[in-house]
């Protein structure tokens, strides 16, 4: 039980469904993983309930509650098994009402129990769903405000920019992680965080993108050179149960791509240069706050700033996505979701004597 706890809360990182957490593997086997936070709020919850029932006679209403509605949802997930795979909707049919029968009969015969301590199984259930509810309602609210360009237009200019001997070197290889599933496209703030303001200048841009697929041990890259030693994206397809350490997974991807000959990662300047020195990498991370320029409903706003204390408390997402610490800087923006649109705003002019 404790163990099966550790992997659905992993998985449900995986799928985005719950905050990033640190994830511990005893051994190389895989599926062998060890969460503390969740062992921590294992061990809280199991203290709590055996204070507040004190005597095993009395857990009977939530253990009972507990198992019939474990039983409904396996019942409902295993339905919709059937159907992504195509089984006749007669078989569904008499599958649901066969098994629905039994359990909600079941249901109903705990439901007299409800006040006697059932209850706590729903507050329990209430306080998990809550929180994949808002992780999951927020991403959807963020994607209002994420815009993606085509990277072909900004391709001159960041090729302008590596080239521009004018603009201070911000490091060798500048490494951004990126959202885009096209691998024609980039996020906005992403070309504005390297091109507005004081430029970011390198002489080689990395974008790097993490895919998370269905087959649960998938661990494979794709490499494409937008322009050859000065724009590379790497895509990452990883299983949901692959934990993603990028700084780990990109120095094979630098080094197989250095064996082959498609890169040279040689420091550009001279000095360093003549002794065949590595050049820097140099990982960006973007961290959003929300600001105070957002004209939110009154459900998004709480929503949001559920989502923000989350994220807050959770592991952060250098740590997230295994980076290390020298090589990260943390740049953040303002998240403006909804902005002030009816801003009254008067100018007083003042008589002149």
């Amino acid at each position: 039980m404790v163990s099966g706890s550790f992997t659905l809360i992993n998985e449900a990182i995986r799928l985005n469904l719950w905050p990033k957490l640190k994830i511990v593997y005893p051994t190389e086997a895989k599926g062998q993983i060890f969460i503390p936070a969740i062992n921590t709020l294992l061990f809280v919850s199991c203290v709590g309930v055996v204070l507040y029932f004190r005597e095993s006679a009395r857990m009977e209403a939530a253990y009972g509650l507990a198992i019939i509605t474990t039983m409904i949802m396996t019942t409902i997930l295993f339905a919709n098994y059937m159907v992504l795979h195509r089984v006749k909707p007669m078989l569904i049919y008499i599958f649901l009402g066969a098994y629905g029968i039994m359990e909600f009969a079941f249901l109903f015969a705990l439901m007299d129990k409800f006040i006697h301590g059932g209850y706590i199984t729903l507050m329990i259930g209430f306080f998990m769903f809550s929180i994949m509810y808002v992780w999951f309602r927020s991403r959807k609210i963020k994607n209002r405000y994420i815009e993606f360009v085509r990277l072909e237009e900004y391709v001159p200019k960041l090729e302008e920019l590596s080239n521009d001997a004018s603009v201070p070197k911000y490091a060798t290889h500048l490494v951004y992680l990126t959202s885009a599933n096209n691998p024609k496209e980039i996020e906005h703030k992403i070309i504005y965080s390297i091109l507005s303001g004081k430029p970011k200048r390198a002489d080689i841009f990395w974008f790097v993108h993490v895919d998370t697929i269905d087959d649960p041990y998938t661990c494979e890259y794709s490499v494409e050179h937008i322009i050859p030693n000065d724009i590379i994206r790497v895509e990452f397809r990883l299983g949901f149960r692959m934990q993603p350490r990028i700084n780990l997974m990109f120095k094979k991807v630098v080094e197989d791509l250095v064996a082959n000959r498609e890169v040279n990662v040689t420091s550009r300047y001279e000095s360093q240069q003549k002794n065949n020195m590595v050049g820097d990498f140099k990982f960006i991370v973007l961290e959003k706050f929300l600001s105070q320029d957002n004209e939110l409903p009154f459900f998004e706003r709480i929503i949001m700033r559920a989502y923000f204390w989350l994220k807050g408390v959770s592991l952060n997402e250098e740590k997230g996505f295994g980076l290390e610490q020298s090589t990260v800087f943390v740049e953040k923006f303002p998240l403006i979701i909804s902005p002030v649109s009816n801003l009254k705003l008067q100018r007083v002019y003042h008589d002149e004597e």
